[in-house]
């Protein structure tokens, strides 16, 4: 029984492999590195399914609708995707959940009908991507012998992935006009307006843009990048810090030194009495 139940598994693998080939339509389906996403699964109501076979690569699950009034029988045949699939009544569409890069790539999901021999297939082309974070900007300044200032501005997103455009934008360019691609070349000179510019990255799923970026400012010392500023500011404000405390631990030491001095003089009083009224009444101890 268990060898027959595994020949009808490879048949139905080939007869998965046998559908796929040139001009199949993929549904592009885009989703979210470490989030979730649905395939859906499109089933007329009028038909009735024998089961659904769901492949990528290699199968994936199959589904067998219950009888009315009862749960569907799912086996999931791919140790990648075991606790992590789940299939949504009532047409079973294919849930992903905490999504990988091995799992872009293209899927399919063969519906095999009870009333007729005809089955039918879905395809779609998962692709990942992750949420951008805030855009990197490196400025390089060249300064000439007439005093106009030559810069490229770089943007840049940590672990950006595929699939990623720039532009950039001016607030004060009276055309507004976009420039595309990571790099932008522009000039400054004494004189001239102080543009400024932003960086905006995107990519399928998510887009940020930098804050704005004054260009004449960097222009006194070529190769200055924008990090300089806020580096300098934070190592401004660890040394000020450091300052306080050592300021708050040198008057709390000369507060301390004070109330020591203060009672040094009361103790040795104190001690002074103390003799004088021991040495009073040793004779008396004497005579009794």
């Amino acid at each position: 029984m268990g060898a027959l139940l595994w020949l009808l598994l490879l048949l139905l693998l080939r007869e998965v492999k046998g559908d796929s080939g040139d001009g199949v339509d993929f549904k592009e389906v885009v989703a979210v590195l470490q989030e979730s996403i649905s395939l859906p699964l499109e089933i007329p109501s009028s038909e009735e399914v024998e089961d659904i076979i769901w492949s990528s690569h290699i199968m994936l699950a199959i589904v067998v609708p219950g009888e009315e009034g009862h749960p569907a029988t799912i086996t999931v045949t791919n140790s990648h995707y075991q606790g992590r699939v789940s299939f949504l009544d009532p047409s079973y569409s294919l849930h992903i959940s905490n999504l990988s890069w091995e799992d872009s790539g293209p899927y399919q999901a063969q519906v095999n009908l009870r009333t007729s021999l005809i089955s039918t297939t879905q395809h779609y082309n998962l692709r990942i991507y992750r949420r951008l974070s805030e855009p990197r900007i490196t400025v390089n300044s060249e300064i000439s012998e007439e005093g106009s200032c030559n810069m490229s501005l770089t943007c840049s997103v940590e672990k950006a992935g595929l699939d990623v455009t720039y532009s950039w934008m001016s607030q004060e360019d009276s055309n507004d006009t976009a420039h595309e691609g990571s790099v932008l070349h522009t000039f400054w000179r004494p004189g001239d307006n102080a543009l400024s510019y932003t960086c905006r990255a995107s990519n399928p799923i998510s887009n940020i843009s930098s804050r704005l970026i004054p260009v004449g400012t960097f222009c006194a010392d070529p190769g200055y990048p924008l990090e300089k500023a806020s580096d300098s500011f934070c190592l401004l404000t660890k040394v000020l810090f450091l300052l306080l405390l050592l300021i708050t631990l040198a008057v709390g030491l000369w507060l301390i030194q004070g109330q020591t001095r203060c009672k040094t003089p009361r103790m040795k009083k104190l001690r002074r009495n103390r003799m004088r009224l021991r040495k009073k009444g040793k004779p008396g101890l004497g005579l009794a």
